[in-house]
């Protein structure tokens, strides 16, 4: 229960081999080594070495880009990758972590600067170690004021859900976007997410002359819809995923309820993103729906391009 810190030092090499000018494979040489230092609150922790961890790891990405853009955050065309990823400890052989995935996009015009965006994405790990991947929420989510909410609950990160502890997991990871929903939602080595959004550049849209103001010329009303799924075992709907078992000890008792969720999560919702000071913004309000239930909506306040 000690604290500690961890730095980490790491060295990539890439080569990028095109096979013409929008597909290309490129592989990926790593090496990284994690020191974690024991903080010193006590006489005890101040006598811990230092522990130092080295990764040896390959990652081979296969990507399609055939995308022209339109505006900000508004293209045409396809682009794809799929990736295999692989990290072992030096030393030690069974000690291996494995990832495979693919994330798909693809941006359609429906008239003028409005696009229709739509993006299928998944990843699984798997070896003696893994990843575990936390669904929901959005990527750079920023939380405004207080990190809890009114009941003292977390703002972004659902501790309630509970995480298989036979896994060996090593690393964890978000995956998005799932809006209406907080992190950890869902959760387990493998996680698939649909994501659909019409967007729409209002002003622009509407504007016979050119637009100067960076906020306006930038803003656009987003109607969106998402669905996915994070698991452990062989599908979704397996025993063995955590989000289906609730354990309460109470003294000499230990009561294991069985609940049978569903474990495939959606939502809905609109938005608004635009340009402010130089970064990109995101409004989203979302209603998440978990069991044929509609939840009570969330906003989502973020910065970054694309979903």
């Amino acid at each position: 229960f000690n604290a500690t810190k961890v730095f980490i030092h790491q060295a990539k090499a890439a080569f990028k081999f095109p096979f013409n000018e929008v597909l290309s494979i490129t592989p990926t040489l790593n090496i990284r080594n994690d020191r974690t230092i024991v903080l010193s609150t006590d006489r005890r922790s101040l006598q811990q070495p230092d522990k130092f961890i080295n990764w040896a790891g390959v990652k081979l990405e296969l990507t399609f880009d055939n995308v022209t853009e339109k505006g900000v955050n508004l293209y045409n065309g396809a682009r794809w990758k799929m990736f295999f990823e692989r990290y072992q400890e030096i030393g030690k052989v069974e000690t291996d972590i494995n990832m495979v995935g693919l994330d798909f996009r693809n941006c359609q015009k429906i008239h003028r600067d409005i696009i229709w965006a739509f993006r299928v994405a998944g990843s699984s790990s798997f070896g003696n170690r893994k990843l575990v991947y936390y669904l929901g929420g959005v990527d750079n989510w920023a939380t405004i004021g207080s990190a809890t909410d009114e009941n003292g609950d977390d703002k972004k990160f659902d501790f309630d859900q509970n995480i298989a502890q036979n896994q060996n997991y090593s690393f964890q990871a978000l995956a998005t976007n799932m809006r209406g929903f907080k992190q950890n939602s869902r959760n387990g080595n493998t996680f698939a997410a649909i994501n659909n959004e019409i967007r729409i550049p209002i002003i622009k849209y509407f504007s016979k002359k050119p637009i100067k103001s960076e906020f306006w010329g930038n803003l656009q009303v987003v109607g969106f819809g998402d669905i996915g799924t994070a698991w452990t075992g062989n599908n979704p709907f397996s025993d063995e995923n955590a989000f289906n078992t609730v354990t309460t000890i109470d003294g000499p008792l230990t009561i294991r309820l069985e609940n049978k969720k569903n474990p495939i999560i959606g939502s809905y919702g609109f938005g608004f993103r635009t340009k402010i000071w130089g970064y990109f913004g995101r409004f989203d309000y979302a209603y998440g729906v978990e069991d044929g239930q509609v939840l009570e909506p969330r906003v989502h306040l973020s910065l970054g391009l694309d979903f």
